[in-house]
C-alpha cells in the first residue's frame, strides 16, 4: 500500500500505526510514519467524503458498476468467505487472545481483497517474517495494518494465516490434496511459517502421489531449496542415494528376470513378462549388463536342450502325459523367445544370432520330436529374422547364412503348426517379410539356392509354408533382368546340407 494511501487511511481513523505491505514475490516494509503526515488527497467527486461509512446508495452503485467475476473466481471468493466465517466463529473466539490488534488485508492479482482481524502475538510467534517486522514497532495500544498484495492464490494465503491458529496442524491437513499442500508449503515458506513448512513436508512424505503429482512435488521442492531433512527424506522416494551403483541395479534386474523365468504360475509369469518388457522398452537408455543377459540366455539354452533330450527319451513311454511334455517345451521356448526380445530391444542381439546358428545339437534334437511338441522353438528363428529384416539386428553375411542353414528347414516344417496354434501371437506377414528381407541380404548365389528350395516347398505345402514371393521376385529381377554380376562363392557346398 502506498504511503499516501496509508496516510489517508490513518487520517480517516482506520488505523493508528503505519502498515506493513508486501507481495508474494517482493516483501517490503514501508518507512515509519513521521509526526507530520501529509494531508490526504481530496476524494473524487463521485465518492462520498465519509468513505469509512458508505451509504446504502454508494454500496448499491458500486455493486451495480462492478463487473461480475467469472464462475471459477466466484467459487474461490465464496470459499474465502466461508473460511473467514469459520475463522472468526471457530478460531479467534475460541482462543483467549483478547481483541485483535492487526488488520491483515490480502489482495489477489484480480484486485479482490479481504481483511482479517488477527493478533500480533500469533503472527509474531508463528512467522519469523512478521516477528522481525512487528517487533520493531512495539507500542502499547497501537494497531497494525498488514497488506499482502498481488497474491497468485488469495485463498491459499488466507488459509495459511488461519493455520497459524491451529494447535494440531497434522490433523488439520488430513484429506487435503497434494497440490493444495504444495500451495500451502510455498506460502508458509514465503512468510517463514516454520511449523507450517514442517507439517506440509511431513504430509507430503506420508501420502501417495500420482505420476503427474510426482513431477510437481519434485520440481516444487527443488525450487524452494528448503534446509530441512524432511525434503531429503521425501525425495528418497523418487531418487537413489549416490552410493547406489550400477552393479546393485544389475543384481536387481538379474533377480527379476530369473524370477520370471522360473515362475511356477503361468498366468503370473506371462503378466510379469509383459510388464518387465514394457519397462525395458520405456527405459531404452538403461545400461543393463550384457553379461547378465547372456548369462540368462545360456541358462535358457541349456534348459531347452535338457528338456528336448528328456522328451526324446520319454516320448514313446505310454505312461507319460504328452500334454505335459508339450507344455515343458513351450515354456522353455517361450522363455528363450522373451530373452531374444529383450536383447533386440537393448540392441545386443548380434552375438545371440551366432549362438543360435551354432546350436547343432538342439537342431538335431528338434528334428527327432513331432512338430506338435516342438513348433514353439521355431518362433525364436522367426523373431531373429524379423529383427534382421527390420535392421535392428546387425550381423555379418556368414552369420545370417549360418542361422538359416541351421534352422530354416525347421521353420518350414513348423510353420503350419505355428500359424494354426499361435494365430493370436504370431504375425504371419511380419514373419514372412522378415524372412524375405533376411534372404535378400545374402549373396545372389545363396539367394538362388534358398529360394529355389522354397519354391518346391511352397508348391507342395501352400499356406503351411511361409510365403516369401516378394523375395523370390526381387531375386529374379536381380539375377535375370538386371544381369547383376556376382563373384562365385562356396555357398552351394554349404547349402547341400539341406538335401
Amino acid at each position: 500500500m502506498a504511503s499516501r494511501e496509508v496516510s489517508a487511511m490513518i487520517k480517516q481513523g482506520f488505523i493508528a500505526d503505519p502498515s506493513l505491505s508486501f507481495s508474494p514475490s517482493r516483501i517490503t516494509s514501508p518507512p515509519a510514519k513521521h509526526s507530520t503526515a501529509s494531508p490526504p488527497p481530496p476524494p473524487p467527486p463521485n465518492e462520498s467524503t465519509h468513505s469509512s461509512n458508505p451509504t446504502l446508495f454508494d454500496m448499491m452503485s458500486d455493486e451495480h458498476n462492478r463487473e461480475p467475476p467469472p464462475p471459477q473466481r466466484r467459487k474461490s471468493h465464496a470459499r474465502v468467505a466461508q473460511i473467514l466465517t469459520e475463522f472468526k466463529n471457530g478460531v479467534v473466539y475460541g482462543h483467549s487472545l483478547g481483541p485483535s490488534d492487526v488488520k491483515l488485508t490480502v489482495v489477489g492479482k484480480d484486485g479482490y481483497r479481504v481483511t482479517m482481524d488477527v493478533h500480533r502475538k500469533v503472527l509474531s510467534e508463528k512467522s519469523r517474517f512478521f516477528m522481525e517486522k512487528m517487533n520493531s514497532r512495539r507500542e502499547k495500544g497501537v494497531s497494525h495494518m498488514v497488506e499482502i498484495s498481488e497474491c497468485d492464490d488469495l485463498e491459499i494465503y488466507v488459509e495459511t494465516v488461519v493455520l497459524m491458529y491451529s494447535d494440531d496442524l497434522k490433523n488439520k491437513l488430513i484429506g487435503e490434496t497434494v497440490l493444495k499442500i504444495l500451495a500451502l508449503l510455498k506460502v508458509s515458506a514465503a512468510i517463514m511459517f516454520d511449523e507450517g513448512v514442517t507439517s506440509c513436508l511431513e504430509h507430503l512424505e506420508a501420502v501417495p502421489w500420482s505420476d503427474d503429482e510426482e513431477e510437481i512435488v519434485v520440481s516444487c521442492l527443488e525450487e524452494l531449496h528448503l534446509p530441512d531433512d524432511s525434503v531429503t527424506l521425501i525425495l528418497q522416494r523418487v531418487s537413489s542415494e549416490p552410493s547406489t551403483s550400477s552393479t546393485r541395479t544389475d543384481d536387481i534386474f538379474l533377480k527379476l528376470l530369473t524370477g520370471v523365468l522360473l515362475a511356477k504360475d503361468d498366468k503370473a509369469r506371462r503378466e510379469m513378462k509383459v510388464l518387465i518388457f514394457k519397462l525395458v522398452r520405456e527405459e531404452a537408455d538403461y545400461d543393463v549388463s550384457k553379461d547378465t543377459l547372456y548369462g540368462l540366455c545360456h541358462r535358457c539354452l541349456t534348459s531347452l536342450v535338457l528338456c528336448l533330450s528328456e522328451v526324446t527319451t520319454q516320448m514313446n513311454d505310454p505312461g507319460k502325459d504328452r500334454g505335459a511334455l508339450m507344455g515343458e517345451i513351450a515354456r522353455e521356448a517361450d522363455n528363450m523367445l522373451w530373452m531374444v526380445d529383450i536383447l533386440i530391444e537393448k540392441k545386443m542381439c548380434d552375438e545371440f544370432v551366432k549362438l543360435w546358428a551354432d546350436q547343432k545339437e538342439l537342431a538335431n534334437l528338434h528334428s527327432k520330436i513331432p512338430t506338435m511338441y516342438r513348433h514353439e522353438i521355431s518362433k525364436i528363428t522367426a523373431q531373429i529374422c524379423v529383427g534382421i529384416g527390420k535392421g535392428r539386428v546387425l550381423v555379418n553375411r556368414e552369420t545370417r547364412f549360418a542361422v538359416l542353414n541351421t534352422w530354416l528347414e525347421a521353420l518350414y516344417d513348423d510353420f503350419g503348426w505355428m500359424r494354426r496354434l499361435s494365430s493370436r501371437s504370431l504375425d504371419r506377414k511380419l514373419v514372412e517379410d522378415g524372412l524375405s528381407q533376411t534372404i535378400l541380404t545374402l549373396s545372389l548365389r545363396q539367394q538362388q539356392v534358398i529360394l529355389m528350395k522354397w519354391f518346391d516347398r511352397f508348391l507342395s505345402k501352400g499356406d503351411d509354408c511361409p510365403n516369401v514371393q516378394r523375395a523370390f521376385e526381387v531375386w529374379w529381377r536381380r539375377a535375370f533382368i538386371r544381369q547383376v554380376l556376382t563373384e562365385p562363392d562356396g555357398s552351394q557346398l554349404q547349402i547341400t546340407l539341406y538335401d
